[in-house]
């Protein structure tokens, strides 16, 4: 470089928060429109342009703009390129409307300044705040300087505060703040933070859910989508003409996984429910992401469209928790698939397939003893175990049916009244019974204590034992009351799950989906002797215990 000439960076950096905040113009979006995006880069681009015309010792070397980026931090790619050019020794001399511009982080802006520019040579021009380095005092460059940065700072926090709350505000109301929407629905036209059914992705949730009820492993679904060419769901927004870039970037064309599946699975949004606020950044001034505890997410019910029910939701939960693989050579999923556990390690049963003189039999074994780790094999014949399964199951049904009966009899026998309903339920009499046990343990240490039976240590120790078994007895009486509450105002069960109830006592041979929708495990145990874990046994012990008071004790009670 020629002795006393300067080579100008002309840098440019305008970010979607200085956008908002100078209330620019929106398009019909509420988004800033890029036009006004331009003219604010525009009118920095003349301003310097015309400063570096009338300046006889300043030529311009490039323009670096980074249009978009905000100024609480330095990782923008074209700042980065300037750099590369001043420290090749190709800049030496750095031009922006005012501080702003630079950056609002008021720590790095201050040693880009003050310390790295004067190292290199560098020749630093902020024209509105009327700051040259090369003609600045000390004054200027040890006072005025930083404290010019450190309001810069501090707008750049105050506006990360003020979206920070307004974001909020609208995640309590139930308004979606995602820029786009999950797969399965839409933006409301209207109203964007709404959302809607998108028919066709609404179908490919549905049948997703339907396939892994049906017992399909999470990688056989993804497996089947990509054969039947269903666009994954970065593929289908941005069929949509949506600028969407998430997840992993690759070369070609993004398929289904079985992560992609099992998030739509697991996903609660399909219930008609949000959930956000699931994770944060550090500060305004760090990009790295935090994932918050559950109890921190923001969670509001029925702000839109459901796409499954809450009871095929809740069976696919449980599926999940073991995941079923098709077998060798079979077409679809068999009717334990998932449900079947060993009674003694409680391990997954395995299918096994023998064939001889042309016969097949099937039939399962412990996974645990099949890998050689011990236990034993409590193996049972398919068709022995089907027959066991559906007889018991339907007998289970007939006599949920007769609990319900009876259950609602005794609701229209006590005109209705929660208080009279539940005072038969045997369960909450069972609490309230050993709760009283472990008060009256309390109330008879005062006298040990007294008597010298016991020291105080030994008190305080029993004392303080007693009372937390009390109290959470108390808890489980209280949970025990809002079960019977809801049963009581609300029905039994929903009607999807009755008439899974109904299928099982009038199907001739038990499907797939009614059983999984009754059953959450079967356990084997030596002897071909089964014992299956129902839904909804704490409604049946509920039912059972309140229909079957004695009606001696009923009359009793009524005439007294």
């Amino acid at each position: 470089m020629k002795e006393n000439r300067f080579y100008a960076a002309m840098y440019l950096r305008l970010s979607r928060d200085d956008t908002a905040s100078g209330g620019s113009a929106k398009d019909s979006r509420g988004q800033a429109s890029v036009k006004t995006e331009s003219e604010s880069i525009g009118n920095q681009r003349e301003l310097i342009r015309a400063y570096i015309h009338e300046q006889q010792d300043i030529e311009l070397y490039d323009i670096y703009v980074d249009d978009g980026f905000s100024g609480s931090n330095f990782d923008r790619p074209e700042f980065k390129r300037m750099m590369s050019d001043i420290e090749a020794g190709r800049v030496n001399c750095v031009i922006v409307k005012d501080l702003s511009r630079f950056g609002r982080d008021y720590i790095e802006a201050g040693r880009y300044i003050q310390k790295t520019f004067p190292a290199l040579g560098v020749r630093f021009i902020a024209l509105t705040d009327n700051y040259d380095s090369f003609s600045a005092d000390t004054g200027t460059g040890s006072i005025v300087l930083p404290v010019k940065n450190f309001i810069n700072d501090s707008y750049c926090r105050d506006i990360s505060t003020k979206v920070k709350s307004g974001l909020e505000v609208k995640r309590r109301n139930g308004e979606c703040i995602s820029a786009f929407a999950v797969y399965g629905y839409r933006k409301d036209e209207t109203d964007k933070n709404h959302l809607v059914v998108d028919e066709y992705a609404a179908g490919i949730v549905r049948h997703i859910f339907e396939w892994k009820i049906a017992g399909m492993a999470v990688s056989a679904i993804a497996e089947k989508l990509n054969k039947l060419g269903i666009l994954s769901p970065k593929e289908y927004k941005k069929s949509l003409g949506l600028n969407y870039n998430g997840g992993f970037q690759g070369a070609g064309k993004s398929l289904w996984g079985n992560a992609s599946v099992k998030r739509i699975l697991t996903n609660e949004i399909y219930l008609g429910h949000l959930q956000q606020g699931k994770s944060q950044k550090v500060n305004y001034k760090v990009k790295k992401i935090v994932e918050k505890p559950r109890e921190e997410w923001v969670c509001v019910e029925n702000t839109h469209e459901a796409l499954v029910t809450e009871d095929d939701f809740q069976i696919v939960q449980n599926l999940l928790k073991s995941d079923s693989r098709l077998g060798p050579g079979m077409e679809k999923s068999g009717l334990f698939s998932g449900l079947l556990f060993c009674g003694d390690c409680r391990e997954q049963m395995v299918r096994r397939v023998v064939r001889y003189k042309g016969k097949k039999k099937i039939y399962y074994i412990c996974s645990t003893k099949n890998r050689g780790d011990g236990c034993s094999r409590h193996s049972i014949e398919e068709e022995v175990l089907k027959e066991l399964v559906e007889n018991t199951v339907k007998k289970y049904a007939n006599a949920f049916f007769e609990g319900k009966r009876l259950f609602d009899k005794a609701k229209e026998q006590e005109t209705g009244s929660f208080s009279e309903v539940s005072a038969y339920d045997r369960e909450l009499r069972r609490l309230k019974e050993e709760q009283d046990r472990y008060y009256s343990l309390c109330a008879g240490l005062h006298d040990d204590l007294r008597k010298g039976v016991v020291t105080k240590e030994e008190f305080g120790r029993l004392h303080a034992g007693f009372e937390k078994k009390a109290i959470e007895l108390g808890e489980a009486q209280e949970r025990q009351e809002t079960l019977i509450r809801e049963m009581f105002k609300k029905g039994i069960l929903s009607a999807g799950r009755l008439k899974a109830f109904q299928d099982c006592v009038e199907l001739k041979e038990i499907d797939r989906h009614t059983l999984s929708s009754l059953v959450k495990r079967i356990y084997v145990y030596e002897g071909r002797r089964i014992e299956i874990e129902y839904y909804f046994m704490d409604q049946y012990e509920v039912m059972l215990g309140i229909s079957m008071r004695q009606p001696v004790q009923h009359g009793a009670e009524r005439g007294a």
